[in-house]
């Protein structure tokens, strides 16, 4: 249920920057917009995979699972290359603003709770270390999404507050805190990918024997 949640806020949220770049050619909200597509797209193929696998006997879930699992590291790698130009423009303080305090703090207090939830099932991953391999996935995503979130909001607030004479103080702040934030989500992703790979081998060559 909360990942059926998730991808309907997802689904939102590509529409809505999707909608912003068709209609002002904003490069950042079309951008942003394919990052919350490819999420949509990979939470929507581990939905669907493991509502149908309700009606599948044991064997075939695995099987179904390990296909699905490489479809969406494929789209997850994807993901994370999309990221590179919003990310970027955020490091240079590029990102178009037009909000004002109140309703930055109100999303900053939402995207807080975002990334607590998001570690916290992390944390209960670490202790499944052998569980649904989608499941797993579906955390990491969880998380790169907030991590995405949470900078997205540091960034907005350092514009709606900068004045033109503190921009440059600013900028090596939210450069540093930029490329940090990419390297954990590639950290996070191949390493996510290593163990998917790991124990899809292991799953594989038990059926095998």
């Amino acid at each position: 249920m909360s990942s059926a949640v998730s991808f309907g806020f997802t689904a939102l949220f590509a529409l809505y920057n999707g909608y912003l770049g068709l209609c002002y050619g904003s490069v950042w909200h079309g951008s942003i917009g394919i990052f919350y597509l490819l999420l949509m797209a990979i939470r929507g193929i581990v939905l669907l995979t493991e509502r149908r696998n309700r009606t599948r006997l044991a064997a075939e879930r695995s099987g179904c699972r390990r296909r699905t699992f490489l479809i969406s590291s494929i789209l997850l790698l994807v993901l994370d290359l999309s990221l590179i130009l919003p990310i970027s423009m955020m490091a240079v303080l590029d990102k178009p603003v037009s909000i004002g305090l109140i309703p930055a703090i109100a999303m900053a207090a939402y995207t807080t709770w975002k990334i607590i939830m998001a570690s916290i099932h992390i944390g209960r991953q670490r202790r499944r270390s052998a569980g649904n391999i989608l499941v797993a996935e579906l955390r990491t995503v969880n998380f790169i999404d907030a991590l995405v979130a949470i900078l997205t909001m540091q960034n907005t607030l350092i514009m709606v507050n900068r004045t033109a004479t503190d921009k440059n103080a600013m900028l090596p702040v939210s450069a540093a805190s930029s490329a940090v934030t990419y390297v954990v989500i590639v950290a996070i992703t191949v390493r996510m990918l290593w163990k998917g790979v790991q124990q899809t081998n292991s799953s594989f060559g038990q059926k095998q024997i």
